[in-house]
């Protein structure tokens, strides 16, 4: 651990200065929230894996903390080894998501669909990191999408860097948000996987 801050604009300034791998944070915070503190560490330290841990499963603030770029989110009802492990998994590129939350994302995503087409933008990507993104954005771990692609688990994990190189990304919640974003990979897609 290399620093502990007692509200959002701390959290920050500490992130500048102490350039951690993972920073564990809450939503609600004196000065600056959760949602804009990880919006502006990632402006700051885009490698750097924020991971909300908080009371809160409103879909507005998972949403919120998911489009700031944080690498997924968990509530204070996990075990400490559930967090212990969310941080390894966020720190070695995994998104990390409690079910609860999950559910209530993809529920969400589903009953309002955008409205408007999503721009399809050219992939900066090679055809095996596209498969690798559609395969983490079906909820896969670096295991599982070793042993469909009959990789071995440092390959995917090196493509999963390459890949979160290529389109400024530090997790892999950012990256399949960054592929919603662009129309890379399809909502239906996802959740028909989830």
């Amino acid at each position: 651990m290399v620093g502990v801050a007692r509200d959002g604009a701390e959290v920050v300034k500490l992130a500048g200065e102490k350039t951690p791998n993972v920073i564990l944070m809450d939503i609600v915070m004196p000065q600056l929230d959760g949602i804009e503190a990880t919006r502006e560490i990632k402006k700051i330290s885009p490698a750097c894996a924020v991971l909300p841990l908080t009371a809160f499963d409103d879909e507005r603030y998972i949403l919120g903390l998911l489009e700031a770029g944080a690498a997924g989110y968990l509530l204070k009802s996990a075990s400490a080894a559930e967090i212990v492990e969310a941080v390894r998994a966020v720190h070695a590129g995994e998104s990390v998501m409690h079910p609860t939350a999950t559910a209530r994302l993809l529920a969400r995503a589903l009953r309002h669909p955008s409205e408007e087409p999503r721009p399809k933008t050219e992939i900066p990507l090679t055809d095996r990191e596209m498969e690798i993104l559609r395969l983490a954005a079906k909820g896969m771990g670096n295991k599982e999408i070793a042993d469909k692609l009959s990789l071995t688990v440092p390959t995917v994990k090196a493509h999963l860097v390459n890949i979160f190189n290529k389109i400024g990304v530090g997790s892999r919640t950012e990256a399949v948000l960054q592929a919603l974003r662009h129309g890379w990979v399809k909502l239906e897609n996802v959740a028909a996987e989830v």
